[in-house]
């Protein structure tokens, strides 16, 4: 095979992805990169439903705790290290497996899109804030409406980061970044792989969020934010802005009780989960695996997945 095996593992958020991932790298011979913007943070256990090292089954897994909170963590960073780990695997004779739900950093090393961050105009980038603190985000969203329609289209006026960015790569290269990011989509992929996206019916979903989000409550998640609050974890890290830290950080500053705390994190998270399915059915090439379908028998789904892995000539 000349493209060099990738599995990949994805899914919304409490899905069940964890144990089948385990299931599938045994049966493959596979260690697992997790493709997780928060489990990659140390000190953050609860509230981004890590996997624990007893839990591992002995397969090796990558990108888990290996950051303090007080790094960033994005999508240039992901792919980097995950590429880094991809040659440690095959180096060892083993299938990288990606698991994980965040579509962005999955999508971006799957086919190779480069998101580094190209050259920036400081000057002009001020002076759009300026223009946002002034006379407000829509002024800057019509600007972009005027030379990128399909950017304006496609990003909130509230998310006036992103419309800046749109704005300036304008302003740089004269070009739309809505044309830029759809030839980077149309790549092709430089792995031969497998790409399983897991679900289940929606209601269940949503039920197994709620219980989960209980769990997390009993299994200690306001001890958990203390501890990092302790430690000097303030809202403005990108890793305090995770789903269930950020909302038991507003109940720890009075902000709001826990109750209203708990039912936001539930709300969110099941938004979340809507969110990824949603990005999910517009990636190609991907399978879907309805847990229902297999009548919720890991073992028939295993079968399904090395079924497709021996097509692919993957196993």
């Amino acid at each position: 095979m000349s493209k060099k095996p990738m599995v990949i593992l994805t899914g919304p958020t409490a899905v069940g992805k964890t144990a089948l991932s385990i299931a599938l790298a045994k049966q493959v011979n596979g260690a697992i990169i997790s493709a997780d913007s928060m489990q990659v943070y140390k000190h953050m256990d609860i509230g981004s439903a890590k996997i624990m090292p007893q839990e591992m089954q002995g397969i090796r897994h990558y990108l888990i705790d290996e950051l303090e909170p007080s790094e960033e963590f994005h999508v240039v960073r992901f792919v980097e290290l995950a590429k880094k780990y991809m040659q440690e695997i095959y180096d060892a004779g083993k299938i990288p497996i990606i698991v994980g739900g965040t579509g962005f950093y999955i999508q971006a090393l799957l086919y190779d899109i480069d998101f580094t961050e190209q050259e920036c105009d400081e000057e002009y980038r001020d002076s759009l804030e300026q223009l946002a603190r002034e006379k407000g985000s829509d002024t800057l969203h019509n600007m972009l409406k005027e030379v990128d329609p399909e950017s304006a289209e496609a990003i909130h006026a509230n998310n006036i980061k992103r419309v800046i960015r749109a704005l300036e790569f304008y302003h740089l290269t004269g070009k739309k970044i809505s044309e830029h990011n759809e030839k980077e989509r149309k790549k092709t992929s430089p792995y031969e792989f497998a790409y399983f996206v897991l679900t289940d019916d929606r209601q269940k979903l949503y039920a197994n969020i709620d219980k989960r989000v209980d769990v997390m409550v009993e299994k200690g998640l306001v001890e958990e934010v203390t501890c990092l609050k302790e430690m000097g974890c303030h809202s403005g890290m990108v890793a305090m802005q995770g789903l269930g830290y950020k909302e038991i950080l507003d109940y720890l500053d009075g902000k709001r009780t826990l109750e209203e705390a708990i039912y936001i994190i539930k709300r969110e998270t099941r938004h979340f989960a809507k969110r990824q399915l949603t990005w999910f059915r517009r990636e190609r090439d991907v399978i879907w695996i309805d847990k229902g379908e297999y009548e919720y028998d890991e073992n028939k789904i295993l079968d399904k997945m090395m079924n497709v892995l021996q097509e692919k000539g993957m196993k």
